[in-house]
């Protein structure tokens, strides 16, 4: 696995490359724009210059994924928060297009007032769009549906519910799925053994197949098996565990596949001092590797 974690873009997107450096990133995963609004600054030839430079700087640190904005929802049954949502998530793919990010991954969304089968439809007629729209100003981003926890109405907090998704869509190369383990574990899968693993693993597989799993997202989980709540906590320190962990570190599977924490980015010792806690839950994971 290509380890990293989600750095900041603050100041420019690429002044994230000196800050994953500096935390042991194999890899990154960033926002291209602030995730709590919907509008953005305009991208600039000046950008992608300064981001194409940093990119050769640090060109150990690939590939850099994107998390698009928290506030997409094209499962809503809401015409106007659906088209707001959808122009949104364009604009998330051709942003990452002109920094040629390779991976954009995205929330499906809830389906609020309506029902599960309505909000797949609505995501599947979305990503129909989308690929469409795309198909030449994007056609270097993938784009990948995130598994959930399952809080509320969101949707994706089964394997089922995406491989709807993905077969009303239809076979498409630049669409995947990013496995979020945090979310996976509160959905119910069990990841914590080798026997567990490889039974929610063969499930994926036999719902949806690993070819399309993408990317990770490696964040272990406050909450227990099948809470169904999206809370991530340092690896080794929640419920998963180090040994759930260990089982995706180790699979030859996921090898090169991008793998970044979401986990909290600072944590107080005995003494109260702040730690920076991304270079540990990295060390942590890399710990784990058997040689």
């Amino acid at each position: 696995m290509r380890l990293g974690a989600h750095m900041s873009a603050a100041g420019g997107l690429f002044k994230a490359f000196a800050r994953g450096d500096e935390a042991g990133c194999d890899s990154m995963l960033v926002f291209t724009k602030s995730n709590r609004q919907w509008k953005a600054k305009p991208i600039t030839e000046k950008d992608v210059e300064k981001y194409k430079k940093a990119a050769a700087e640090y060109a150990h640190i690939q590939p850099v994924a994107v998390h698009a904005s928290y506030l997409i929802n094209i499962a809503s049954p809401d015409d106007a928060l659906w088209e707001k949502s959808y122009q949104a998530l364009k604009d998330e793919v051709e942003r990452a297009a002109a920094f040629d990010l390779p991976l954009l991954t995205f929330h499906p969304g809830s389906f609020m007032k309506s029902d599960a089968a309505a909000g797949m439809g609505r995501i599947a007629e979305g990503l129909k769009r989308l690929l469409a729209e795309t198909a030449v100003s994007a056609n270097n981003v993938t784009v990948c549906l995130e598994t959930m926890a399952g809080q509320g109405t969101h949707i994706g907090r089964s394997f089922e519910q995406i491989a709807t998704i993905l077969n009303e869509v239809g076979e498409h190369e630049r669409l995947g799925v990013c496995f979020d383990t945090c979310h996976v574990f509160a959905a119910g899968y069990d990841i914590r053994t080798p026997e567990t693993y490889a039974t929610t693993i063969d499930a994926f597989d036999k719902a949806i197949g690993l070819d399309k799993i993408k990317c990770f997202h490696l964040n272990d989980s406050k909450h227990e098996l099948g809470s169904n709540k999206d809370r991530h906590e340092h690896i080794g320190e929640g419920f998963i565990g180090k040994s759930g962990f260990a089982n995706f570190v180790n699979d030859l599977r996921w090898a090169n596949h991008p793998a970044h924490l979401e986990t909290p980015k600072t944590k107080e010792d005995e003494d109260g001092n702040e730690i920076e806690m991304d270079p540990v839950n990295l060390k942590t994971l890399r710990d784990l590797i058997e040689n």
